[in-house]
């Protein structure tokens, strides 16, 4: 089982093409995208392309493929344009050894634990810095950002390839990497 995670798009057309092509380059299939999908924020600067129409288009053209959990910038009238469901505030994932929460970050995160069990993984994003970790008896995950990252990071996605979580550049430098299981 292959599948790709990403969040903060944040309307930027350009990062939401390069996001797709990494997506197709590592193989298509599932891709979890973690909110803040069309609408910068009004704490962000507009990402580099923004263009939240074109972004709606692109998505759309992949609905099937695509699961996803709202974000704090994420809205109703976003789900009006898009037609892949966009507001639930999280997904459990069951990975067969583990399960998966998903969720954006803004309300559960490391500081703030959802309801976990010893060998679970919290998988969010909003504060656009990727990280892969342990903590006690759960794994904490981010994907970063991928058109407004913070803290000097890249522009990254994530991969999760049977229990391997690989963090990468659009170039597909390998920024970070852990075992699941």
């Amino acid at each position: 089982m292959k599948l790709f995670f990403a969040s903060d798009l944040h309307g930027s057309a350009k990062y939401c093409e390069l996001m797709l092509d990494a997506w197709q380059r590592e193989g298509g299939g599932r891709m979890f995208l973690l909110g803040d999908l069309l609408y910068h924020g009004p704490r962000n600067d507009l990402p580099e392309g923004y263009a939240p129409k074109q972004v709606i288009t692109m998505l759309n053209e992949h609905k099937n493929a695509i699961c996803t959990v709202r974000g704090n910038c994420d809205c109703e009238v976003d789900q009006m344009v898009l037609e892949f469901p966009i507001l639930a505030d999280y997904a459990l994932l069951d990975l067969g050894k583990a399960r998966m929460y998903a969720t954006h970050g803004h309300v559960f995160n490391e500081n703030h634990l959802p309801p976990l069990l010893a060998g679970d993984i919290l998988i969010h994003g909003h504060t656009h810095l990727y990280e892969a970790k342990k903590v006690s008896d759960i794994t904490i995950l981010n994907p970063g950002s991928v058109s407004l990252p913070k803290g000097g990071n890249p522009h990254t996605y994530a991969i999760l390839d049977e229990d391997v979580f690989q963090i990468k550049t659009f170039s597909g430098e390998i920024k970070k990497e852990i075992r699941l299981f």
